[in-house]
């Protein structure tokens, strides 16, 4: 990249004007990672915990996080999304969250991805920390993208 183009030419913080962009098919995939013992990715997997079942809200809130990306970070486009998959999977002393977002229009998704993972990991976080005060967020990452001026990504 050879340009911040979320400056004007003198520096001054703007939204960059998209309204001349093509729409095309766009897409992002985003992880979040919640740390946690054993014995409570055991009870959150298994339904178990105190809040109630945690996978189904965590899937909720990603993909609120996702919708209301426009509001939560200052130069995002609000997007009209076309569809958010929330996929929460058990790895090793932890679970991940999984978002991908897909949309046709102007401008990328990345960020709605990356807020819907990072909403769901803290919605995550929430359910668990009452009895897992070790629990925590350890990392937001974009995955891949596709689509738009920029073309494919993927993380390597």
């Amino acid at each position: 990249m050879t340009e911040l183009n979320h400056l004007d030419a003198d520096g001054a913080v703007r939204m960059v004007d998209v309204g001349s962009k093509p729409e095309t098919d766009r897409s992002a995939v985003a992880r979040a990672t919640v740390a946690m013992g054993d014995a409570t990715v055991d009870r959150l997997f298994a339904g178990g915990l105190p809040k109630g079942d945690a996978l189904a809200t965590v899937r909720i809130a990603a993909i609120q996080g996702a919708k209301a990306t426009a509001g939560l970070i200052p130069l995002c486009h609000p997007v009209a999304i076309d569809s958010v998959d929330v996929r929460i999977e058990r790895v090793d002393r932890g679970a991940t969250i999984t978002v991908s977002v897909r949309v046709h229009g102007r401008t990328g998704v990345e960020m709605e991805a990356m807020t819907g993972a990072a909403t769901g990991a803290l919605t995550m976080y929430d359910m668990v920390k009452g009895i897992d005060r070790s629990a925590h967020v350890s990392e937001v990452t974009l995955l891949e993208k596709s689509g738009g001026r920029s073309g494919d990504w993927v993380r390597a």
